[in-house]
């Protein structure tokens, strides 16, 4: 299984300014955009490490994800949440001979922790031996920060402030996830019962 990003988060989404204010820069240095490219660094490096510990998206964006076969026949766990809409399932034989299935075989069940890939009718379509299934789908909270959940956005700052601080250690413990960030993320944690769910 592999989960590639198709599309990635603009610049212009990253909210830098609001960043400089939490961190408190002095008016001279924080109108200075020189550092808007450490800044915008480090507001990535929060979002990503908090879209790996929680598996949850923060902005949307599209993804495709390959797969040689389905979990369930009938259904398929997405590996992110919350994914808001399929865009195309394809079917690839083992010579990469592709087929795209039709919208009206499958349809998503939305869902915060897992959400899924669900037949229409008694089965999704046949991945041939050897052969790859590709979801697209576009997945995240909101396509603009400032419409995140409050907790969710004040962990990115927060997990941001603390890489700034600690930019220069490179020891372990400048690179923990402070307690305070993990207490915000932990209501997004997916809950994992009997192994994983895709």
């Amino acid at each position: 299984m592999m989960l590639i990003e198709e599309t990635s988060v603009p610049d212009a989404a990253l909210p830098v300014a609001e960043f400089k204010a939490h961190l408190r820069l002095g008016t001279g240095f924080s109108d200075h955009a020189v550092q808007d490219a450490v800044l915008t660094s480090f507001l990535r490096a929060a979002m990503a490490a908090i879209e790996g510990r929680t598996g949850k998206i923060l902005l949307s964006r599209e993804f495709a994800w390959s797969l040689s076969r389905w979990r369930e026949a009938g259904r398929q766990a997405l590996p992110v949440a919350p994914v808001t809409d399929v865009i195309e399932v394809a079917v690839a034989d083992a010579a990469g001979s592709e087929t795209i299935i039709d919208p009206a075989a499958y349809r998503l069940e939305r869902d915060h922790q897992s959400p899924r890939l669900c037949a229409t009718g008694a089965a999704l379509p046949t991945i041939p031996g050897g052969g790859t299934a590709e979801v697209t789908f576009r997945a995240g909270y909101a396509v603009a920060f400032g419409d995140l959940p409050a907790d969710l956005a004040q962990a990115v700052f927060l997990l941001a402030g603390h890489y700034y601080e600690y930019r220069a250690d490179t020891g372990r413990d400048g690179g923990a996830m402070p307690y305070g960030v993990s207490v915000l993320l932990e209501r997004y944690k997916a809950v994992r019962v009997g192994g994983a769910s895709w």
